[in-house]
């Protein structure tokens, strides 16, 4: 697998300590956007289709649930051995919920031959 060389646009940094202060607030869609731009941004630098990444929000009252699509062959690189890569965002995400304290799940979405994903 290539080392991933380019650079991040979002840095963990940057949502666990925003530029306006490390203890003041930011609003909820800011917030929203930056979450689901470090997921886009991990997930690119993961697999061989970068143009290919989709990251959906989908808000609910005590959460947001993203939903990452990505090209077909891409998707074990996503979840990775064991699961090890998925559980890896997934802790990443744990973190950045219990700063925001507001709950932030990942779905992986897998696309059936048919092209369509399931549930939809």
């Amino acid at each position: 697998m290539a080392a991933f060389t380019g650079s991040m646009s979002l840095t963990i940094q940057q949502v666990f300590f925003p530029a306006s202060g490390w203890g003041q607030s930011m609003t909820e869609q800011v917030v929203k956007d930056d979450v689901e731009e470090l997921v886009r941004e991990i997930a690119r630098a993961l697999v061989d289709d970068p143009g290919a990444v989709e990251v959906d929000a989908v808000s609910r009252e005590e959460s947001t649930v993203l939903r990452l699509k990505v090209a077909p062959q891409d998707v074990g690189k996503v979840i990775g051995k064991q699961g090890r890569t998925a559980r890896s965002v997934r802790t990443i995400l744990g973190a950045v919920s219990m700063k925001l304290h507001h709950r932030y799940t990942l779905d992986i979405l897998e696309e059936e031959k048919n092209g369509a994903t399931p549930g939809e």
